[in-house]
């Protein structure tokens, strides 16, 4: 089948690869010349990703049938209405659904209203006057996101990136004053526990569950400095994480299900990934954000261990046919991202990646490309994260060894790794944490 994919990241590349092992023939759109992705692709375009009227033209004359949509952006522009409207099945969110995403608001205000478990206080403002007469009547330590998208990156915690009623002040302050996100503030709890991602195969009314991961935002090991679209991450053999039971995994997807069930009923079904971020509490998985699309880098946990085909999977999304008949490998994987020198602050770019994709198969792992591009030749690194490497295997612990292994494989001499991902130090503070939190109730 002849299908369209739109996006440049690892994300992409990496669903991109699932298509290709499935038999798919791939047209792809993107921005930046992906090489993996390049490779993979019967033909590809380079162009702006949001540009609705040249990817539908693109689209039309190579003939798709399917298409897959990777990144927010295009969502919220309507790529795939446009799409629809000239007859080709996407298996991603129309501009109405994939408001889950791109609106903040939208999202805590419709599981409040049908009542769905999980959802933590909020406030919505769209001044810095009414937020800041709104904190000071707030007891208890808040969570300060811009309401529309920001690549991962907007959000500060009070307690964590705030320490101080000013500091949380002026962080609003420069949300309006620079149109972060554009669409004003919102005002949330913060929840205490350990994170999660919880992603599904949705088809209008249908869920289906892919493997447990975690990411880890902080740039820095130790789980310290700025927030970031995501270091890195890691998923168990046995598709839970080793803080998580089964019966609390169970909680967070009857969550997303009624969250689908709730979009359904207020006419404006939900078809593809989407990507449910939780919070483990002592009162049970909260809701930290649901997202339209794969996780990024969590897609690249989850999808090299897809056994079923991804290109029927995605037609079975598209067309509202889909089954339990999904299966993952019994595998845990490892990813760290490679990132330019000062990403999370002020990226350096442009510098000169090599990557021996045969050195890194031997040692159990593999890479999907990501910010990088073509130039003059050579393949050089972009503003945000540049190369995803992943370790396959049947332990947590091997899958690490194998990651940091395939790592040296990895040439550039202004980038960065969070090491400590998916070592046994740093699953081993989660679960202890959690003890710690279960201990004190």
């Amino acid at each position: 089948m002849k299908v369209l994919t739109v996006g440049g990241g690892g994300r992409e590349h990496a669903a991109v690869e699932a298509l290709y092992r499935s038999g798919a023939e791939i047209y792809a759109v993107m921005k930046n010349a992906n090489p993996g992705i390049i490779k993979r692709s019967k033909d590809h375009l380079l162009c702006d990703e949001k540009n609705v009227e040249k990817v539908c033209a693109y689209a039309k004359e190579k003939g798709v049938k399917l298409a897959f949509v990777g990144p927010e952006a295009p969502l919220e522009v309507g790529l795939v209405d446009a799409l629809e409207a000239q007859g080709i099945r996407c298996a991603s969110p129309t501009k109405a659904a994939a408001r889950i995403e791109t609106s903040k608001t939208f999202m805590r205000e419709l599981v409040e209203r049908h009542g769905i478990e999980g959802n933590l206080g909020f406030a919505h403002f769209d001044n810095a006057k009414d937020a800041e007469a709104y904190l000071r009547t707030v007891d208890h330590e808040i969570v300060v996101k811009p309401v529309g998208l920001t690549g991962g990156k907007g959000v500060k915690v009070q307690g964590e990136h705030l320490h101080s009623f000013e500091e949380t002040m002026d962080y609003v302050n420069e949300i309006f004053d620079n149109n972060i996100g554009g669409a004003g503030v919102i005002l949330e709890e913060r929840a205490i526990g350990e994170e999660f991602t919880q992603m599904v195969f949705v088809d209008g009314k249908r869920i289906v569950p892919l493997p447990l991961v975690q990411d880890h935002k902080r740039a820095y090991e130790g789980d310290v400095g700025p927030n970031t679209g995501g270091m890195g991450s890691y998923t168990d053999a046995d598709h839970l994480l080793p803080f998580i039971t089964q019966k609390e995994r169970e909680e967070a997807i009857a969550i997303l299900q009624s969250i689908v069930d709730a979009m359904a009923e207020d006419g404006c079904p939900y078809r593809g990934t989407m990507y449910g971020q939780f919070m483990l509490t002592l009162k049970g998985p909260k809701i930290i954000e649901i997202n339209a699309r794969f996780g990024d880098p969590e897609a690249m946990n989850v999808l090299p261990i897809l056994k079923t085909g991804f290109q029927d999977i995605c037609w079975k999304m598209a067309t509202g046919t889909l089954d339990d008949d999904v299966e993952f490998e019994k595998k845990a994987t490892v990813c760290k991202y490679v990132v330019p020198k000062g990403y999370g602050v002020k990226s350096e770019s442009g510098h000169e990646i090599s990557v021996d994709e045969d050195a890194i198969a031997k040692c159990g792992a593999t890479v999907y490309y990501a910010n990088v591009d073509v130039k003059d030749g050579k393949l050089v690194t972009g503003t945000s994260r540049s190369v995803g490497v992943i370790g396959i295997a049947d332990t947590l612990e091997e899958a690490e060894a194998n990651c940091e292994r395939a790592l040296e494989h990895v040439k550039c001499d202004a980038v960065f790794v969070r090491h400590d991902i998916g070592t046994r130090a740093l699953v081993q503070k989660r679960v202890d944490h959690m003890k710690e939190l279960r201990s004190k109730a």
